[in-house]
């Protein structure tokens, strides 16, 4: 072989060595600036509620699951996480359809949209896991569409009940008719049943009535563990939660039904209601009184959250009877 042949050929392929190096050494340095500048996510414990509240409040939808209880009542069961960042809260939990794929909620903050979906974005190309949103409120759909996003889902099942403030705590008008029935018996029926508001001093009430919310309950999966994320709620209302507000309903020395839900902005959230079959009308009677009470306690709500219906047909019929001005829809996306 020619000698000038072979040392071009070797020095060309030390050359290509050399920039093969280069690039894997860039491509590395690349990463640790990633993994260096990626958010950092710790569980949410109770005590970080209330900063993470103070960012749940510049959001400017109406969905459950940017309401403190909301999150607070989940965050086991959806393995719930957030991060800080640039002034901008980052919460990563699961997709509700499927509790083993990760997933994060619509960041809310400073950051501009598309610079925080980069700042997921990073996060996954450094835990190698799949950049999803789940449970994306609707008003955010067009401008995640205008940063470039194409893959968006509706979340079946998962959209949220909203319904008229005033509506519910009067109960007036022909659409109500039925239910003012139900709960003018329910006053027939228990003249001497009063509302009390829930808390520290009389929770163990509500606790104990659990042990009939639990016999006369549903035992599928999701029916379960609601009722014990129910219990959590109570335990802290027991320790003094000052945002979780809820109202138990007696007749004479029984509880009848107790409720519990959280005020957001222009919005009550109510995560819980539960209710005795031996009080005819129960149910109603609560949902109305509580509704009653916190508007009057909270002038500034104009907007009930009464959650999804998960699906199920008998609670989509008892949402759907009390006229929702709106059904909050919420997608999961693919960045």
């Amino acid at each position: 072989m020619n000698t000038a042949v072979k040392t071009y050929t070797d020095y060309t392929g030390f050359i290509q060595a050399l920039r093969s190096a280069e690039a894997a050494r860039m491509r590395l340095r690349s990463r640790e600036t990633e993994e260096n500048s990626a958010l950092k996510f710790q569980p949410i414990t109770h005590a970080d509620m209330e900063t993470i509240f103070q960012y749940l409040q510049m959001e400017k939808g109406r969905t459950t699951d940017f309401s403190y209880a909301g999150i607070l009542m989940w965050v086991d069961y959806f393995k719930y996480e957030f991060a800080i960042a640039d002034d901008t809260l980052f919460i990563k939990g699961v997709v509700e359809n499927d509790t083993d794929t990760p997933a994060f909620s619509l960041p809310i903050g400073k950051l501009p949209l598309k610079d925080s979906l980069e700042k997921i974005r990073c996060y996954c190309r450094c835990h190698n896991i799949s950049p999803v949103l789940s449970a994306v409120p609707e008003y955010a759909i067009e401008e995640l569409e205008e940063a470039g996003i194409s893959s968006i889902n509706p979340l079946e099942d998962w959209g949220d009940y909203l319904y008229d403030a005033k509506m519910l705590s009067t109960l007036s008008g022909k659409k109500m008719g039925k239910k003012r029935n139900h709960v003018n018996k329910f006053d027939s029926l228990y003249p001497g049943s009063h509302l009390e508001p829930l808390d520290a001093s009389n929770v163990d009430k509500a606790i104990e009535f659990m042990t009939i919310v639990d016999e006369e309950g549903d035992e599928v999966e999701m029916a379960i563990e609601e009722r014990l994320m129910t219990r959590k709620l109570l335990d802290l209302i027991k320790e003094g939660d000052i945002r979780l507000e809820g109202a138990i309903l007696m007749v004479g020395d029984q509880v009848a039904a107790f409720t519990i839900g959280d005020v957001k902005n222009d919005t009550l959230f109510v995560h819980v209601e539960k209710a005795s079959r031996a009080f005819e009308g129960s149910y109603e009677k609560i949902n109305k009184e509580f509704a009653a009470h916190m508007t009057a306690r909270h002038p500034e709500i104009v907007y009930i959250n009464r959650e999804d219906d998960s699906g199920d047909e008998g609670l989509r019929r008892a949402k759907q009877s009390y006229h929702p001005v709106e059904i909050l829809k919420k997608y999961n996306i693919a960045l």
